[in-house]
């Protein structure tokens, strides 16, 4: 047991690794085609696309079987969840509130599967829980650094960043469910429900807009951070479904969760930009909540 629990904690910090890479590729990919709303929902559908391409393909080679049933349903409620909540998530990033925005989604995508996880699987016992309460003031206080150009939340905002950690949480939950059957197929039907809430919600904006509303170039750039953003975010898809197989999902969700260090680090590798003294107060409280979940 303990090497399972082991496992599971180091595939869900894999995970938050690639998360976090995807989640810069994409926020410079929507930067790249325009900054919009429109230029946010087209780098998601790009994105899935080519994630979708890659598992199909994958599945097919594999022979393996489709799913029916139960992981089906739960895979298609994955994939509508996590691109609803992207969609959230990123509305409420354009707003400007973007710490607390990020940081009360990031806290909610965390408590909702370790809630779930409680539940089912019964508690993962008091080190644990002290773990999980130290990883997410690390989430917040990495997410919500200081910025002095950040405006303040509104209750519109708010309840989008809600909405964004829900569906966030609820994708956890329900890809742990779908994979109770394999890997691949339960990421494919996610995709497939992604894409399809995605391109309505497009087409919806698309004629609720005026004059088509903000313009939305996708260039050469714009594809290759999109392919950038599949890569990553599917691989760490895989891990974190590997992780919740390996061990409990609350520990796999937890520290999955984690992933906004890494856009931290990268943005300040490839983008200079200096992690603020909160964010990096963070980075050392994640560490120390990563050693009391992994014991």
């Amino acid at each position: 047991m303990e090497m399972l629990v082991h496992g599971n904690a180091l595939l869900a910090l894999a995970a938050a690794v690639l998360w976090g890479g995807g989640d810069f590729s994409g926020g410079m990919g929507v930067k790249h085609a325009g900054g919009s709303m429109g230029a946010a929902l087209r780098v998601i559908l790009l994105s899935h696309a080519m994630s979708f391409s890659v598992l199909l393909t994958v599945a097919l080679l594999r022979g393996d079987q489709f799913p029916h049933g139960a992981p089906l349903v739960w895979g298609l409620a994955a994939g509508v969840a996590g691109g609803t909540s992207l969609t959230a998530f990123y509305i409420a990033l354009s707003r400007g509130a973007m710490g607390a925005s990020a940081a009360l989604s990031g806290l909610l995508a965390a408590a909702i599967p370790a809630a779930v996880s409680a539940a089912i699987e019964g508690s993962p016992g008091l080190l644990h829980i002290s773990g999980f309460l130290v990883a997410g003031m690390a989430i917040w206080l990495i997410a919500a650094g200081d910025n002095a150009e950040a405006e303040p939340a509104d209750t519109g905002t708010f309840w989008l960043a809600i909405a964004g950690g829900v569906g966030f949480g609820v994708y956890f939950v329900a890809l742990k469910l779908a994979g109770t059957t394999g890997v691949i197929w339960p990421l494919a039907t996610a995709r497939m429900g992604s894409l399809s809430v995605c391109m309505l919600m497009l087409l919806a904006r698309s004629v609720t807009s005026k004059r088509g509303g903000a313009k939305v170039v996708v260039t050469g750039r714009v594809m290759l951070w999109a392919l950038s953003t599949a890569l990553l975010d599917t691989s760490g898809n895989l891990l974190f479904l590997a992780a919740t197989r390996a061990g409990r999902l609350d520990v796999a969700a937890v520290l999955a969760s984690l992933y906004p260090a890494s856009t931290i680090l990268l943005a300040a590798w490839m983008l200079r930009e200096r992690p603020t003294r909160r964010q990096g107060l963070g980075m050392a409280v994640a560490a120390a909540a990563v050693v009391m979940v992994t014991l």
